[in-house]
Parts: structure tokens; sequence; C-alpha cells
């Protein structure tokens, strides 16, 4: 199934591994097989994950941008979550839809489960810092 894409003037995608950056007007164009896409407002810079699950989704980008080095991925990912589960006990069960997804090569899905991780963990510091 192809994947229709409508890009803002501007706006960067990575379309398996290439960059692209479209220019002035808005452009639309059909991708018509089955590649790693992350649109510009998805992609997580390394020097942007500074928490615990920034990194846990920087590391499940990596998973889904390059599959070359899954291994690695996969064993940094395992240590993160394992850490935050550690110290965040209540997102077990997320973590757990995280790791089915990654489990089943589900990257793209695995990413937008992490971007609620991400949710859940500034709630949870919100919380924490209104009890201090």
């Amino acid at each position: 199934m192809a994947l229709r894409i409508t890009l803002n003037p501007y706006e960067k995608i990575i379309i398996a591994g290439a960059v692209i950056i479209n220019g002035n007007a808005a452009t639309h164009f059909i991708v018509d097989n089955k590649v790693p896409i992350l649109r510009e407002k998805d992609i997580l810079k390394e020097e942007d994950a500074q928490t615990p699950a920034s990194r846990i989704y920087f590391a499940i980008q990596l998973m889904y941008m390059d599959p070359v080095n899954l291994t690695s991925y996969h064993k940094l990912y395992w240590e993160l979550v394992g850490d935050f589960v550690s110290a965040a006990p209540t997102t077990l069960k997320l973590i757990d839809g995280i790791s089915e997804q990654i489990l089943g090569s589900r990257y793209y899905q695995a990413l937008k489960l992490a971007r609620k991780l991400i949710e859940r963990e500034q709630a949870l510091i919100s919380s924490a810092m209104k009890q201090v």
C-alpha cells in the first residue's frame, strides 16, 4: 500500500536514511514501497535526548532507521528500559506495550507509544515537583 505524504515548505523528512528537505512550496508525493520514514516533527536529535524516556525514544528511532546495527540498539533499549521501570514502576504497562511492538519489528508503532512514555515521564516529574 502506497503512502501519500505532503511536506510543508522547508519541512524535513527522513526516507530510508536519506534526509530530504522540501523547497519553498508544499510538495505532495507517494512512497510506493515499505521503507522507514520519519517526519521532522517525529525526529529526535541525539543531543535532545536528555531524559530517560527520550533516550528510550532515541534508541527505538535508531532501530527503525538503522537496521544494520539493530542488535546494539536492542541491547541499549533493554538497559534503558530496565532502569526506567526500576525508577517508575507505574510505567510498566506502557513499557510492555512498547516492547511488544519492538519484538514484532513494528518500530514506528513503538515510537508512537514512546511519545506517550515521554508525556508520562513529564507528568511524573511535574507531580514530584509539586510535592517538594
